[in-house]
Protein backbone atom coordinates (compact mmCIF):
# COMPACT_ATOMS: atom_id res chain seq x y z
CA UNK A 1 0.00 0.00 0.00
CA UNK A 2 2.98 2.59 0.68
CA UNK A 3 3.81 2.72 -2.87
CA UNK A 4 -0.22 3.42 -3.99
CA UNK A 5 -1.35 6.74 -4.58
CA UNK A 6 -4.52 7.50 -2.44
CA UNK A 7 -7.22 9.30 -3.24
CA UNK A 8 -7.96 12.10 -0.74
CA UNK A 9 -10.32 14.66 0.20
CA UNK A 10 -9.15 18.11 3.00
CA UNK A 11 -12.45 19.21 4.39
CA UNK A 12 -12.56 22.61 5.80
CA UNK A 13 -15.52 24.87 6.92
CA UNK A 14 -14.89 28.69 5.13
CA UNK A 15 -13.31 29.97 2.12
CA UNK A 16 -11.05 32.97 4.12
CA UNK A 17 -7.65 34.26 4.34
CA UNK A 18 -6.07 32.48 7.55
CA UNK A 19 -3.85 29.90 8.61
CA UNK A 20 -5.94 26.78 8.75
CA UNK A 21 -6.94 27.50 5.25
CA UNK A 22 -3.42 27.89 5.13
CA UNK A 23 -2.44 24.71 6.41
CA UNK A 24 -5.10 23.06 4.24
CA UNK A 25 -4.28 23.94 1.11
CA UNK A 26 -0.27 23.87 1.70
CA UNK A 27 -1.25 19.75 2.75
CA UNK A 28 -3.10 19.93 -0.52
CA UNK A 29 -0.59 20.60 -2.88
CA UNK A 30 2.29 18.62 -1.04
CA UNK A 31 0.06 15.42 -1.59
CA UNK A 32 -1.01 16.62 -5.17
CA UNK A 33 3.14 16.99 -6.31
CA UNK A 34 3.56 13.76 -5.08
CA UNK A 35 0.89 11.88 -7.34
CA UNK A 36 -2.03 11.50 -5.01
CA UNK A 37 -5.40 12.89 -6.21
CA UNK A 38 -6.49 15.61 -3.96
CA UNK A 39 -9.22 17.63 -3.43
CA UNK A 40 -9.72 20.73 -1.21
CA UNK A 41 -13.60 21.17 -0.15
CA UNK A 42 -14.44 23.98 2.05
CA UNK A 43 -17.99 23.88 3.14
CA UNK A 44 -19.06 27.58 2.10
CA UNK A 45 -16.94 30.71 0.73
CA UNK A 46 -16.75 33.53 3.29
CA UNK A 47 -14.79 35.75 0.91
CA UNK A 48 -15.28 34.50 -2.51
CA UNK A 49 -11.95 32.96 -2.98
CA UNK A 50 -12.79 30.03 -4.62
CA UNK A 51 -11.66 31.35 -8.23
CA UNK A 52 -8.97 32.66 -7.15
CA UNK A 53 -7.60 29.45 -5.26
CA UNK A 54 -8.64 27.09 -8.04
CA UNK A 55 -6.35 29.31 -10.74
CA UNK A 56 -3.16 28.73 -8.37
CA UNK A 57 -3.90 24.86 -7.49
CA UNK A 58 -3.39 22.63 -9.56
CA UNK A 59 -5.82 20.42 -7.61
CA UNK A 60 -9.81 21.11 -7.27
CA UNK A 61 -11.19 23.70 -5.16
CA UNK A 62 -14.56 22.86 -4.24
CA UNK A 63 -17.50 25.31 -2.44
CA UNK A 64 -20.29 23.06 -1.22
CA UNK A 65 -21.95 26.28 -0.95
CA UNK A 66 -23.70 24.62 2.55
CA UNK A 67 -24.17 28.41 4.00
CA UNK A 68 -25.18 32.11 2.80
CA UNK A 69 -24.28 34.81 5.49
CA UNK A 70 -27.36 36.80 6.51
CA UNK A 71 -29.90 33.68 5.43
CA UNK A 72 -32.71 32.58 7.07
CA UNK A 73 -31.73 29.08 9.50
CA UNK A 74 -34.62 27.65 7.29
CA UNK A 75 -32.07 28.55 4.07
CA UNK A 76 -29.09 27.71 5.96
CA UNK A 77 -30.67 24.50 6.87
CA UNK A 78 -31.36 23.49 3.47
CA UNK A 79 -28.08 24.87 2.11
CA UNK A 80 -26.41 22.65 4.64
CA UNK A 81 -28.51 19.35 3.62
CA UNK A 82 -27.63 20.16 0.23
CA UNK A 83 -23.88 20.68 0.70
CA UNK A 84 -23.26 17.58 2.90
CA UNK A 85 -25.24 15.41 0.49
CA UNK A 86 -22.86 16.75 -2.56
CA UNK A 87 -19.87 15.88 0.07
CA UNK A 88 -20.97 12.18 0.09
CA UNK A 89 -21.48 11.81 -3.21
CA UNK A 90 -17.97 13.33 -4.37
CA UNK A 91 -16.93 10.76 -1.63
CA UNK A 92 -18.50 7.74 -3.21
CA UNK A 93 -17.85 9.24 -6.61
CA UNK A 94 -14.40 9.81 -6.44
CA UNK A 95 -14.10 6.55 -3.90
CA UNK A 96 -11.89 8.68 -1.26
CA UNK A 97 -9.47 7.00 0.30
CA UNK A 98 -9.10 8.99 3.13
CA UNK A 99 -10.66 11.89 4.45
CA UNK A 100 -9.03 15.13 6.55
CA UNK A 101 -11.04 17.69 8.50
CA UNK A 102 -9.70 21.07 9.44
CA UNK A 103 -12.07 22.57 12.04
CA UNK A 104 -14.07 21.23 14.50
CA UNK A 105 -17.36 22.36 12.13
CA UNK A 106 -16.12 20.64 9.56
CA UNK A 107 -15.04 17.55 11.97
CA UNK A 108 -18.72 17.38 13.33
CA UNK A 109 -20.43 17.93 10.12
CA UNK A 110 -18.04 16.20 7.91
CA UNK A 111 -16.65 13.07 9.48
CA UNK A 112 -20.24 11.24 10.25
CA UNK A 113 -20.63 11.68 6.06
CA UNK A 114 -17.52 9.84 5.46
CA UNK A 115 -17.96 7.30 7.48
CA UNK A 116 -21.64 7.40 5.53
CA UNK A 117 -19.73 6.94 2.91
CA UNK A 118 -17.61 4.19 3.93
CA UNK A 119 -14.43 5.79 3.62
CA UNK A 120 -11.69 3.66 4.72
CA UNK A 121 -9.16 6.57 6.82
CA UNK A 122 -11.51 9.38 8.94
CA UNK A 123 -8.68 11.50 10.16
CA UNK A 124 -9.95 14.82 12.42
CA UNK A 125 -7.26 17.81 13.39
CA UNK A 126 -7.34 20.17 16.38
CA UNK A 127 -5.53 23.50 15.78
CA UNK A 128 -5.80 25.26 18.83
CA UNK A 129 -8.73 27.08 21.59
CA UNK A 130 -11.96 27.65 19.86
CA UNK A 131 -13.37 30.71 21.56
CA UNK A 132 -16.70 30.33 22.60
CA UNK A 133 -17.56 27.04 22.08
CA UNK A 134 -20.41 25.39 23.91
CA UNK A 135 -19.71 22.27 26.20
CA UNK A 136 -21.93 20.23 23.99
CA UNK A 137 -20.32 21.08 20.87
CA UNK A 138 -17.11 19.58 22.72
CA UNK A 139 -18.53 16.71 23.75
CA UNK A 140 -20.02 15.53 20.78
CA UNK A 141 -16.73 16.37 18.69
CA UNK A 142 -14.64 13.90 21.95
CA UNK A 143 -17.58 11.40 21.05
CA UNK A 144 -16.98 11.03 17.32
CA UNK A 145 -13.38 10.81 17.90
CA UNK A 146 -13.39 8.12 20.78
CA UNK A 147 -16.07 5.87 19.25
CA UNK A 148 -14.37 5.73 15.68
CA UNK A 149 -16.60 8.15 13.45
CA UNK A 150 -13.21 9.91 13.17
CA UNK A 151 -10.27 7.32 13.76
CA UNK A 152 -7.66 9.54 15.09
CA UNK A 153 -7.75 13.17 16.38
CA UNK A 154 -4.03 15.30 15.08
CA UNK A 155 -3.53 18.17 17.42
CA UNK A 156 -0.58 20.68 16.28
CA UNK A 157 1.12 20.48 19.63
CA UNK A 158 1.82 19.19 22.84
CA UNK A 159 -1.03 22.16 24.39
CA UNK A 160 -3.53 21.49 22.00
CA UNK A 161 -3.28 17.44 22.93
CA UNK A 162 -4.16 18.45 26.31
CA UNK A 163 -6.80 20.76 25.35
CA UNK A 164 -8.48 17.44 23.38
CA UNK A 165 -7.08 15.52 26.57
CA UNK A 166 -9.64 17.61 28.92
CA UNK A 167 -12.20 17.78 26.39
CA UNK A 168 -12.86 14.00 26.97
CA UNK A 169 -10.75 12.81 23.83
CA UNK A 170 -9.30 9.51 25.04
CA UNK A 171 -5.34 9.62 24.72
CA UNK A 172 -5.07 6.64 22.62
CA UNK A 173 -7.15 8.56 19.85
CA UNK A 174 -4.60 11.58 19.79
CA UNK A 175 -1.52 11.93 17.86
CA UNK A 176 0.60 15.46 17.94
CA UNK A 177 1.31 16.18 14.06
CA UNK A 178 3.28 19.70 14.26
CA UNK A 179 2.30 22.13 11.52
CA UNK A 180 4.64 22.15 8.41
CA UNK A 181 5.73 25.56 6.67
CA UNK A 182 5.90 25.99 2.64
CA UNK A 183 8.53 29.00 2.34
CA UNK A 184 6.37 31.88 1.48
CA UNK A 185 7.62 33.58 -1.91
CA UNK A 186 8.20 37.72 -1.26
CA UNK A 187 5.92 39.31 -3.82
CA UNK A 188 4.04 42.77 -4.53
CA UNK A 189 7.11 45.25 -4.70
CA UNK A 190 10.38 45.78 -2.77
CA UNK A 191 10.93 46.59 0.89
CA UNK A 192 11.05 50.13 -0.09
CA UNK A 193 8.35 50.37 -1.98
CA UNK A 194 5.56 47.98 0.54
CA UNK A 195 6.90 50.33 3.40
CA UNK A 196 6.06 53.05 1.57
CA UNK A 197 2.56 52.05 0.78
CA UNK A 198 2.18 51.48 4.18
CA UNK A 199 3.08 54.43 5.64
CA UNK A 200 6.68 53.04 6.88
CA UNK A 201 9.82 54.99 6.65
CA UNK A 202 13.12 53.55 5.24
CA UNK A 203 14.70 53.54 8.20
CA UNK A 204 11.86 53.43 10.21
CA UNK A 205 12.04 50.34 13.07
CA UNK A 206 8.84 48.17 11.80
CA UNK A 207 7.02 45.54 14.16
CA UNK A 208 4.59 43.31 12.67
CA UNK A 209 2.20 41.31 14.29
CA UNK A 210 -0.67 39.52 11.97
CA UNK A 211 -3.49 37.87 13.10
CA UNK A 212 -7.55 38.46 13.29
CA UNK A 213 -8.43 41.40 15.50
CA UNK A 214 -10.33 40.08 18.01
CA UNK A 215 -9.50 39.31 21.90
CA UNK A 216 -7.34 36.25 21.83
CA UNK A 217 -4.48 38.12 19.50
CA UNK A 218 -4.89 40.88 22.71
CA UNK A 219 -3.58 43.31 19.53
CA UNK A 220 -4.50 46.12 22.10
CA UNK A 221 -1.31 45.10 24.54
CA UNK A 222 1.14 45.45 21.52
CA UNK A 223 -0.91 49.48 21.03
CA UNK A 224 -0.48 50.31 24.31
CA UNK A 225 3.16 49.22 24.87
CA UNK A 226 3.78 51.48 22.08
CA UNK A 227 4.12 54.94 23.81
CA UNK A 228 6.29 53.56 25.92
CA UNK A 229 8.80 52.62 23.26
CA UNK A 230 8.32 55.59 21.16
CA UNK A 231 9.78 57.73 23.94
CA UNK A 232 13.33 55.97 23.52
CA UNK A 233 12.40 54.79 19.73
CA UNK A 234 10.40 57.94 18.18
CA UNK A 235 11.31 56.37 14.42
CA UNK A 236 9.41 53.08 15.77
CA UNK A 237 5.92 51.62 13.80
CA UNK A 238 3.94 48.98 14.39
CA UNK A 239 1.92 47.61 11.57
CA UNK A 240 -1.17 44.68 12.15
CA UNK A 241 -2.23 42.74 9.03
CA UNK A 242 -5.87 41.60 9.61
CA UNK A 243 -9.49 42.17 10.24
CA UNK A 244 -12.20 41.37 12.79
CA UNK A 245 -14.48 42.30 15.23
CA UNK A 246 -12.46 44.78 17.08
CA UNK A 247 -10.95 46.78 14.52
CA UNK A 248 -13.16 49.73 15.90
CA UNK A 249 -11.85 49.22 19.27
CA UNK A 250 -8.22 49.45 18.03
CA UNK A 251 -8.62 52.57 15.80
CA UNK A 252 -10.01 53.79 19.10
CA UNK A 253 -7.36 52.98 21.30
CA UNK A 254 -4.79 54.10 18.60
CA UNK A 255 -6.26 57.03 18.19
CA UNK A 256 -7.03 58.08 21.83
CA UNK A 257 -3.02 57.23 22.39
CA UNK A 258 -2.08 59.62 19.79
CA UNK A 259 -0.67 56.89 17.70
CA UNK A 260 -2.57 57.15 14.24
CA UNK A 261 1.35 57.90 12.63
CA UNK A 262 2.97 55.26 14.47
CA UNK A 263 0.66 52.34 14.63
CA UNK A 264 -1.39 51.04 11.22
CA UNK A 265 -3.79 48.78 10.70
CA UNK A 266 -3.13 47.10 7.58
CA UNK A 267 -6.40 45.40 7.14
CA UNK A 268 -6.83 41.30 5.43
CA UNK A 269 -3.92 40.60 3.43
CA UNK A 270 -3.59 38.41 0.92
CA UNK A 271 -0.17 38.43 1.10
CA UNK A 272 1.21 38.50 4.42
CA UNK A 273 4.60 38.02 2.77
CA UNK A 274 5.64 41.02 1.75
CA UNK A 275 5.17 42.32 5.06
CA UNK A 276 7.07 39.76 6.78
CA UNK A 277 10.05 40.81 4.03
CA UNK A 278 9.49 44.24 4.45
CA UNK A 279 9.82 43.65 8.88
CA UNK A 280 12.29 44.30 11.51
CA UNK A 281 10.92 42.29 14.15
CA UNK A 282 7.81 39.84 14.21
CA UNK A 283 5.24 40.45 17.45
CA UNK A 284 2.97 37.97 18.88
CA UNK A 285 1.05 39.16 21.90
CA UNK A 286 -2.05 36.45 21.90
CA UNK A 287 -4.15 35.42 24.57
CA UNK A 288 -4.25 32.13 23.43
CA UNK A 289 -2.87 30.45 20.21
CA UNK A 290 -2.50 26.49 18.35
CA UNK A 291 0.78 26.57 16.56
CA UNK A 292 0.08 29.23 14.66
CA UNK A 293 1.32 29.39 10.63
CA UNK A 294 1.80 33.28 10.97
CA UNK A 295 4.93 32.55 12.97
CA UNK A 296 5.97 29.99 11.52
CA UNK A 297 6.24 32.34 8.61
CA UNK A 298 7.86 34.91 10.18
CA UNK A 299 10.26 32.44 11.24
CA UNK A 300 10.86 31.12 8.08
CA UNK A 301 11.63 34.17 7.01
CA UNK A 302 14.23 35.03 9.20
CA UNK A 303 12.17 37.76 11.95
CA UNK A 304 13.57 37.26 15.57
CA UNK A 305 10.28 37.01 17.56
CA UNK A 306 8.26 38.61 20.62
CA UNK A 307 5.84 36.77 21.62
CA UNK A 308 4.03 35.72 24.90
CA UNK A 309 4.78 33.06 26.74
CA UNK A 310 2.47 30.54 25.84
CA UNK A 311 2.38 26.43 25.76
CA UNK A 312 2.50 26.21 22.27
CA UNK A 313 4.53 29.18 21.35
CA UNK A 314 7.13 28.15 23.43
CA UNK A 315 7.56 24.78 22.24
CA UNK A 316 8.75 26.60 18.83
CA UNK A 317 10.54 29.37 20.04
CA UNK A 318 13.38 29.36 22.34
CA UNK A 319 14.03 32.11 24.83
CA UNK A 320 16.87 33.56 24.00
CA UNK A 321 17.72 31.85 20.57
CA UNK A 322 14.88 33.13 18.38
CA UNK A 323 13.50 35.77 20.80
CA UNK A 324 11.98 36.80 23.64
CA UNK A 325 9.08 36.62 25.53
CA UNK A 326 6.33 38.81 27.90
CA UNK A 327 3.64 37.75 30.40
CA UNK A 328 0.24 37.69 29.16
CA UNK A 329 -1.22 40.53 29.04
CA UNK A 330 1.67 42.58 30.78
CA UNK A 331 2.28 45.66 28.56
CA UNK A 332 5.17 47.10 30.62
CA UNK A 333 7.18 43.93 30.37
CA UNK A 334 5.94 43.98 26.22
CA UNK A 335 7.64 47.22 26.29
CA UNK A 336 10.41 46.55 27.93
CA UNK A 337 11.52 43.25 25.51
CA UNK A 338 10.82 45.15 22.53
CA UNK A 339 13.21 48.05 23.56
CA UNK A 340 15.60 45.52 24.02
CA UNK A 341 15.31 43.91 20.86
CA UNK A 342 15.35 47.17 19.07
CA UNK A 343 18.20 48.11 20.78
CA UNK A 344 20.23 45.98 19.71
CA UNK A 345 20.38 45.24 15.58
CA UNK A 346 23.09 42.07 16.06
CA UNK A 347 20.67 40.15 18.38
CA UNK A 348 17.72 40.75 15.92
CA UNK A 349 20.29 39.33 12.79
CA UNK A 350 21.49 36.62 15.56
CA UNK A 351 18.10 35.73 16.36
CA UNK A 352 16.35 36.00 13.22
CA UNK A 353 18.74 33.64 11.59
CA UNK A 354 18.27 30.99 14.24
CA UNK A 355 14.55 31.54 13.88
CA UNK A 356 14.83 30.09 9.82
CA UNK A 357 17.31 27.59 10.60
CA UNK A 358 14.92 26.31 13.03
CA UNK A 359 11.83 26.61 10.89
CA UNK A 360 13.50 25.56 8.06
CA UNK A 361 14.96 21.73 10.09
CA UNK A 362 11.70 21.16 12.10
CA UNK A 363 8.74 22.72 10.85
CA UNK A 364 9.02 22.06 7.03
CA UNK A 365 5.66 21.19 5.00
CA UNK A 366 8.05 18.03 3.83
CA UNK A 367 8.63 16.95 7.13
CA UNK A 368 4.74 17.51 7.96
CA UNK A 369 3.58 15.96 4.90
CA UNK A 370 5.52 12.58 5.21
CA UNK A 371 4.30 12.24 9.03
CA UNK A 372 0.61 12.54 7.85
CA UNK A 373 1.24 10.01 4.86
CA UNK A 374 2.88 7.76 7.72
CA UNK A 375 -0.62 8.35 9.40
CA UNK A 376 -2.79 7.85 6.68
CA UNK A 377 -0.97 4.37 5.21
CA UNK A 378 -1.39 2.61 8.77
CA UNK A 379 -4.68 3.87 9.16
CA UNK A 380 -5.56 2.16 6.09
CA UNK A 381 -3.76 -0.78 6.34
CA UNK A 382 -5.02 -1.37 9.95
CA UNK A 383 -8.44 -0.58 8.29
CA UNK A 384 -7.29 -3.55 5.66
CA UNK A 385 -6.59 -6.01 8.45
CA UNK A 386 -9.90 -5.98 9.93
CA UNK A 387 -11.69 -6.32 7.27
Amino acid sequence: MSNEHLSIIFLGTQMATGGAQKVLLDQASWFHQRGHKVFAVFLYDKQGLQSKWQAESGFPVIDLKAFQINRSWIVNGILLAKGLFSLWQLLRREKIDVIETFTHDSNILGLPIAWLAHVPARIATHHGVIEGIPRWRERLHSWMVNFDIAQILVTVSEKTRRISLAEGVKAERISVIQNGITPVPFEGGSRLEVRTAAGIGPDDLFLLSVGRLVDAKAHDILVSAMPTVLKEFPNAKAGICGDGVLRQNLEAQIKSLGLVDSVKLLGEQNNVAKFLSSADVFVMPSRSEGLPMALLEAMSIGLPIIATKLEGLNEVVIEGVHGLFAPIDDTVVLAQVILQLLGDRSMRIRMGAAAQQRVNEMYSMDRTGKQYLALMLRLLESKAISS
